[in-house]
């Protein structure tokens, strides 16, 4: 057993102490054996619990799945301790001053009228301290680690910035229509290499005719999975009811009970 005074209470500085006994010598070999890429993983999974969290408005579930995030802040720093490479307090030092560099007009003299000379500030710092030279940098710095739709729209926000968009959302809409007789056209010759070109470059194009409308396509094609599974369960329900498996039926006939479950969802 480790010696640790065990309290009614902790904060920040006893998390850091119980990761390190963890990780250090009697700790838990779970904890030992992990490496940043081994925990990879679990700190994406945190994330979007996190994100759970907050669509379902839970704050009890929000304060937990916070804390075990922080858990895999602490645990990513505490191996980099171990190497002397930095540690916690250097990623507070860091993020501080980055918040204080990117709001002079909080913690210096600059003068912002609104919102939007605030996001216009923090875009030209952002690209100054990270070094930045050309608007391409400034695309490729999109992490490729990001959902697939998040970059897409993210990468298509900054190629707005050097002008290279769509001058309205009809002209995004009509470009979709444009990627399709190009799949139609690749399905027809049966590349398949081609295909799988033609649909990524139709799903960029409704990215960007999201972002043109206001849309969200992330959080977009997330309510259509969502809608999905609850008609499909609706379906299958009615299918039950009539004693018959999905499977048995044809196609034709699952659509007509999915009309009737879009139907019974609807009113």
């Amino acid at each position: 057993m480790v010696e640790f005074q065990q309290k009614s209470s902790y904060g920040i500085d006893d998390l850091r102490e119980i990761v390190g006994l963890l990780r250090g010598e009697g700790g838990c070999p779970w904890d030992r054996e992990q490496t940043h890429s081994s925990i990879r993983a679990d700190l994406i999974e945190e994330t979007c619990e996190v994100l759970e969290a907050i669509d379902l408005e839970d704050s009890e579930l929000l304060r937990e799945e916070l804390g075990d995030v922080l858990l895999q802040v602490v645990m990513h720093c505490q191996m980099e301790e171990e190497t002397d490479s930095f540690t916690f307090d250097d990623v507070c030092d860091e993020v501080c001053k980055k918040l204080i560099v990117r709001h002079p007009h909080v913690f210096g003299d600059t003068v912002v009228s609104n919102t939007e000379d605030v996001l216009k500030n923090w875009d030209s710092i952002k690209k100054e301290t990270k070094g930045q030279v050309t608007y391409t940098d400034t695309l490729t710095s999109v992490a490729k680690s990001l959902p697939a739709l998040m970059r897409a729209q993210k990468v298509g926000k900054r190629a707005k910035r050097a002008g290279m968009d769509f001058k309205s959302a009809e002209d995004a809409m009509q470009c979709i229509s444009y990627e399709k007789a190009e799949l139609d056209e690749a399905i027809a010759c049966g590349d398949k290499t081609a295909i799988e070109e033609e649909i990524g470059d139709m799903i960029f194009s409704c990215v960007n005719a999201a972002r043109h409308l206001g849309v969200d396509a992330e959080m977009a094609l997330r309510a259509a999975t969502d809608k999905f599974i609850a008609r499909f369960a609706k379906t299958e329900e009615l299918v039950s009811i009539d004693s018959y498996d999905m499977k048995e039926l044809s196609i034709e006939e699952l659509d007509v009970y999915w009309d009737k479950a879009k139907a019974m969802l609807r009113d």
